[in-house]
Formats: structure tokens, sequence, C-alpha cells
């Protein structure tokens, strides 16, 4: 394998309060509201909300290249007593490793409830991108101590929360701060393929599953007395990404039951209604061009009309693979001149991209952008879809959730992206330089190896047999790696799968890698 000298690459430095985040004017009013409650001096909780806070002080950092030395070993005895077994699902319980549980975790670790130090090269199954205990989340304390409530209900919509959806319309845009004018220009527009309306969800399932509706509103009315549908009387056909043999298993956009029967699942209540011409799902092979016009050739006209185009732009649910910008830029193009609604899922890719969005740097035009988990860094559950005004068709209980507007994950939303925005040019630059690495790994081993996909932090690896992927997984978690083989799908590569969180440093990178080759060694 290629040495190279790992890029000396240090994280720019941020230090903001919440007057710096939410404006001096909003959340002196909060403060005010706070002292009327409690008879606290107003003036001192207007300095609390004025004092910064260090979103990653150096001696958070150094304490992490510390702990690196120590990835794999047991730091304290396993607790004492039976484990509980808790009451999950058999197939919960069957996938579930307790030795790997988390008793406590500090930034890029996790000591598990076997006593041993962790790297969580998975960011917690893709919810931490800033790693644990971030300390720009301190805010969240200091919002708590003004008496700023998580819990309130879409019809009042907190201030936070009407903040952060200005700065994703505009992230979404890549409008910079304070530029009213052009963020006032965007939200008012109409274009299909332009989104400048949020949707507040929990969870990705809801934020895809809202999309779903707004494309089959254009079939459908939602209600009675609802005006006519555009396309009444046509059966609507879900364009979906499928695997490389052409069947529906490849794609998830989540587990409601539309969603899943776009990947395979409930096959006979698919079956009935696709006799029933309800709706058709669509799957096009990735990356395939002649997938694309046969699907325009076939779906437009005849009583059908395709109703949208849902698609990862990396799969990690199969593999990691990467769609390429030629193919979704010609995708995008065909739905444009049929007037096919394209939603983009950046639930995995979100937060991973130094521009928040995978699809900017594609050069795509989006109807719909479905986000969350990396935004609010694992702090709450908080999904979002900025979706544009043209499908803004539904009536106010049409897709929501009662806890959707929460004001403190809101706030997460807000810290996350004020740090990765300031650090962009630096974790773009590392995580350039830990997908060269991994590229560079698997071309000194294409006896095991057979290709490398994902994007940068998230970078997978196609291992020539599943037995292979396993037991390199197997083995890196002996060491202390919380890096997993996708063995779920059968028809899926056989693919081992990273996505290391953006404060990981170069210095992290190389321990990584040189893990990696001592594990391939050993298997």
């Amino acid at each position: 394998m290629l040495n190279r000298s790992a890029p000396h690459l240090d994280f720019n430095p941020v230090s903001d309060s919440l007057a710096d985040l939410i404006g001096r004017e909003r959340i002196s009013a909060s403060c005010h509201a706070r002292a009327a409650l409690t008879g606290e001096d107003s003036a001192a909780l207007v300095a609390l909300a004025g004092e910064p806070v260090d979103f990653l002080p150096a001696s958070f950092m150094a304490r992490q290249h510390d702990l690196l030395k120590r990835v794999g070993e047991r730091l304290m005895a396993p607790p004492a007593g039976a484990s509980p077994g808790g009451a999950s699902t058999r197939m919960f319980d069957a996938a579930t490793n307790l030795g790997m549980a988390p008793l406590s975790a500090l930034g890029l670790f996790r000591v598990g409830e076997d006593g041993r130090l962790y790297l969580i090269s998975k960011s917690e199954h893709y919810h931490t991108p800033l790693g644990h205990g971030f300390p720009g989340y301190r805010l969240l304390d200091r919002a708590r101590q003004l008496g700023i409530p998580n819990a309130t209900h879409n019809n009042t919509r907190g201030q936070i929360t009407r903040v952060l959806e200005d700065a994703l319309v505009a992230g979404a845009h890549g409008i910079s701060s304070g530029d009213s004018v052009a963020l006032e220009k965007i939200k008012a527009a109409s274009d299909l393929y332009l989104p400048n309306r949020v949707l507040n969800l929990e969870t990705g399932s809801l934020a895809v599953e809202a999309a779903l509706k707004m494309v089959l509103a254009r079939f459908y009315r939602i209600e009675p007395g609802a005006p006519e549908p555009k396309y009444s009387g046509r059966t609507p056909v879900l364009l979906v990404m499928g695997n490389d043999d052409g069947g529906f298993q490849a794609n998830y956009h989540g587990t409601t039951v539309v969603a899943q029967t776009a990947r395979g699942m409930w096959p006979e209540l698919y079956a009935g209604i696709a006799q029933a011409g309800l709706y058709r799902v669509c799957p096009i092979r990735p990356n395939n061009f002649d997938d694309l016009e046969a699907a325009f050739e076939q779906w437009e006209g005849r009583g059908y009309k395709i109703a949208g185009f849902f698609h990862e732009i990396v799969m990690m649910n199969y593999g990691g693979k990467l769609l390429s910008r030629e193919f979704l830029q010609h995708a995008y193009t065909l739905c444009r001149a049929h007037d096919v609604p394209t939603v983009v899922d950046e639930i995995q890719s979100c937060m991973w991209h130094h521009d928040f969005f995978l699809f900017r740097e594609w050069g795509l035009t989006p109807s719909a952008v479905a986000l969350g988990k990396g935004f609010p860094g694992g702090e709450y559950p908080a999904s979002r879809l900025i979706f544009s005004s043209a499908l803004d068709v539904m009536p106010q209980f049409g897709a929501l959730v009662t806890n959707g507007q929460e004001e403190l994950a809101s706030l997460a939303y807000l810290i996350t992206m004020r740090w990765a925005k300031a650090n962009a040019p630096i974790t773009r630059a590392i995580g350039d330089y830990y997908e060269a690495r991994i590229r560079e790994f698997a071309a000194a081993h294409p006896e095991k190896i057979s290709a490398v996909e994902g994007r940068r932090h998230m970078t997978t690896m196609f291992f020539k047999g599943l037995d292979a992927a396993k037991a390199f997984a197997r083995e890196l978690n002996r060491r202390g790696l919380d890096i997993s083989a996708q063995t779920y799908k059968a028809d899926c590569p056989p693919a081992v799968l990273t996505k290391i969180p953006l404060i990981s440093t170069p210095v992290v990178v190389d321990f990584i890698v040189t893990q990696l080759e001592s594990a391939i060694h050993a298997t």
C-alpha cells in the first residue's frame, strides 16, 4: 500500500452564543419572558444568552488523539450482574451486540458494556457527524436555562424553528448568510424544481412519506372536496433505484408501507395495488441510462404517468454505491421535460457533505429534499423535507407529527450547521484524504477487494466474497473499530461500510487505515 504524509489540517475555531445563532433581539425576548415567569434578573439572562461557547476546544481534540492509542483496549471491567435482556423483537435481539452497547461516550469514542474502547467508524449508524458530547451542543443547555421549551406544535412553531427553516432553504440554494433579498426571492418562486418550503418531522421515513404524499396528490385527492388533481385518471408510476439485476431491493426510503413496497416488500399487497391500477413502481438499475430511457418510453402515456423520481446519491443500503453525476443529471433532464417531480433522499449523505447537501455538488435541481439524522447530531430525532411550493397542496394535518416543531431540535440543527459551514474546506480535504487512503488500501489488496464506492467520509469497500467481508469486519470489531459488513440483503454486493465523523482528523484517518491493513492480513 502506498504511504503518504498526512496533511496538516486544523479545524477552524467556532465560538458562538445563542444570540449569535438566533439573533440578539429574538433571544432577548426569550430572556425577558423567562424573567417574567420566574422573577430572575432579565439582564443576567441576556448576558447568559450572549456568552459564547467554544464549539470544539483544542483540549477536546487533544483528548481524542490520546484516546486513539487505546482503541480496542479494555478500559474497565464489564458491569457486574446479569445484563438486562429488554423486550425487543426477535430480529432486533438476534442482531444486537451487547458488548458494544454504550456505557459512556465522548467524541469519536464509546465504551461498550464489555468495558472496551470503540472508535465509532460508522458515526453510530449515521447519527453523529460531530461525535458524542460535541461541546457546541452546550448551547442546548443554555437554551434550557432560558426556559426555551422543546415541545410545541405546528400551530405555534417557535422562532428558532422558523430561523432554521430559512437557514435550510438558504443552504439548499447556496445563499450566503444575511442575504435576505436572495432568500426572499427564492421563497416567492413557484418552480417545481426549486425547493423553498420546509416541513418539520421526526424521522427520515416520515420525510420521504410526505414527499410520496405530495407526488401522489397530483393524481388523487387527499380529502373530499379538494380540487381535481392535475393527472387525475392516470396511474402514477414511481421511479426508484433498483439493484444491479433490475430488482426492487436496492433502494431504501424508510419504513412506511408505500416506501416498503417500492423496495420489494409486501409483495402480495403490491401486486393487488398494481393490478388495480392504483400505482406502479419501476426500478432503475444504478447508473443505467438505458433503463431511464426505457422507463420514460413505457410509463409516459397510455394511461400512465411517472409520478416522481426518488433516489439517494450514495446508496448506503446497497453497499454505498455512488450514483454518478452524469446519470442523475440525465434523469433530472428527463424529469423536467415530462413534468416529473424529483425527490433526493439525503438522509444518509446530508451533513457528511461540506456544503450540507451532496445534490449541490452534483448540480441537481430537486423538487424535494429529505434530510435528517446528521443535522441534529444525534441529540434529537428530527427530519425535514425541503420542497417546492408547487407541491404545497396538503391540508394542515396531511403530513405532520405533534413533536415535529421541537425548538431545541431546531437549535441542534443550527449548531451543527454553524460548525460544519465554518469548517467546510477542512472537512472536504479530510474526506478527500480518507477516500484516497481507502482507494490505495483497496488497490493493494485486489485479491480480496473488488471496488471502492461511496464518497469521502462515507466510503465503502466491495469484497469478492461475503465470508471475506464478514471476517474482515469481525476482525476490525475485535480491534475496536465499529465497522460492519452489509449482510441483510441477499442480492447486495459484499460490502464493508464506513462513515467516519466530520471531526476525524488526518491522524484518525491514518489510524483507521493502519487497522484496516492489519485486519486484512489477519483474515
